[in-house]
């Protein structure tokens, strides 16, 4: 098997990669930087988000799995003291483990950002936000090329359903199982008044359909899909829509979503 190992750098996760690289060696494993087949992550989910971006341009190509060593960690199947248990699985050398493990898919949003100097693709593992430099967002957006409402506010951000248990629940978004082929917008802090209206609630968006976000005045903006920042003052538009492609988790023992929502918002 070939594999890759991405740690936060932390004293717990650097000492636990380097028992993962020796467990690997003594089973034969083959670190390969350019093209695993397994990337493991060893930290927390902005670690996995790292890890992502990384191989990004070989997401149909592997599959993540996720060790956890902070607070929460929607993507991490496997604790810091299960480190054996998983390269048994990995290896196979568990009765009820497995070479191949069960792969796990989920939705990721596409992203289209048309500027004045030119356009840009990306694409989000967790989210995408837009929010203002200087002050209030003036944005109006369309959902299938037909104006749905002119924003005033702090900003927006559309979530991934994995993603949606991290910034977009935070402002009141609703929590989407990543079964679910779709995306969802949120406001943040947005303006209503007898003037200004929105929605005011989020609103989730199927495989099919797209938005477009529209800047309607000269203004500094501050885009970020998932942990990259990018500055811009000549936005025209950006389309957001689910994409093509999907990423996948290796997943070697049941980790229900809505098991990990409890473990992390209830206890």
């Amino acid at each position: 098997m070939r594999y890759y190992v991405l740690d936060r750098g932390d004293p717990l996760s650097v000492e636990l990669t380097q028992q993962f690289h020796k467990l690997a060696e003594q089973r034969g494993f083959v670190l390969d930087a350019e093209s695993p087949e397994i990337v493991v992550s060893i930290g927390g989910d902005g670690t996995m988000l790292h890890a992502f971006h990384t191989f990004i341009d070989r997401i149909p190509d592997l599959a993540f799995v996720g060790v956890h060593t902070g607070h929460l960690g929607f993507y991490a199947d496997w604790k810091a003291d299960e480190l054996n248990e998983l390269i048994d699985h990995m290896s196979g050398a568990r009765k009820t483990g497995s070479v191949e493990p069960r792969l796990v898919k989920y939705p990721l949003v596409q992203l289209e950002i048309h500027k004045k100097s030119g356009t840009s693709s990306y694409i989000a593992l967790n989210e995408f936000t837009l929010k203002g430099v200087d002050g209030t967002v003036v944005a109006q957006i369309d959902i299938n090329d037909v104006t749905f409402e002119m924003f005033r506010g702090d900003g927006i951000c559309v979530s991934t359903p994995s993603g949606s248990t991290a910034y977009n629940k935070s402002v009141g978004g609703a929590m989407v199982h990543p079964s679910i082929d779709a995306l969802q917008i949120a406001e943040i802090a947005s303006i209503n008044n007898r003037i200004f209206r929105t929605l005011g609630s989020p609103l989730l968006l199927p495989k099919h359909h797209h938005c477009d976000i529209f800047s309607r005045k000269e203004q500094r903006l501050l885009l970020t899909i998932d942990h990259i920042n990018i500055s811009i003052d000549d936005l025209i538009s950006v389309r957001c829509q689910v994409a093509e492609q999907q990423v996948s988790f290796a997943r070697y023992r049941p980790f229900p979503f809505w098991n990990r929502v409890r473990d992390a918002f209830l206890g």
